[in-house]
């Protein structure tokens, strides 16, 4: 079993936010566990799939909320996650080209950057965004 779970600590109080991040750290536990039992390509990538796929799809839930609150450092947060979207998409290519394997360098370089993502940037907007009605 994957050793990153979700875990309070990771909660920005803002209930779609902190759903969103339940199931990304699930995801990329999955995708750590397929990693670890050995299965083939067709299942690692199938899971890498749904990591960016569902990547992208919370990206744009965070700025929508960001943007509608006014949140003052959304650009800077954008451009984060445009960073970000485009380095995994990369890794996707390389993987589907057999270039890079899903090894344990791929996978601490996700949760490290999930957990620095939630843990510091996402972290700054709680406050802003539960001031309001958003939780």
């Amino acid at each position: 079993m994957s050793a990153f779970v979700w875990n309070e600590k990771y909660r920005v109080n803002v209930k779609e936010l902190d759903e969103q991040h339940r199931v990304l750290i699930g995801l990329v536990g999955q995708l750590e566990d397929a990693m670890r039992e050995g299965k083939g390509k067709q299942a690692l990538g199938l899971i890498l799939g749904q990591v960016i796929n569902y990547t992208k799809t919370h990206f744009a839930a965070e700025e929508r909320l960001m943007k509608a609150c006014g949140y003052p450092e959304y650009h800077e947060h954008r451009l984060i996650h445009e960073k970000m979207s485009a380095r995994v998409t990369e890794l996707e290519q390389q993987f589907k080209a057999g270039k890079v394997m899903i090894t344990l360098d791929v996978m601490k370089f996700l949760t490290d950057w999930l957990q620095k993502h939630i843990l510091g940037t996402d972290k700054k907007y709680s406050p802003f965004l539960t001031s309001g009605s958003m939780n």
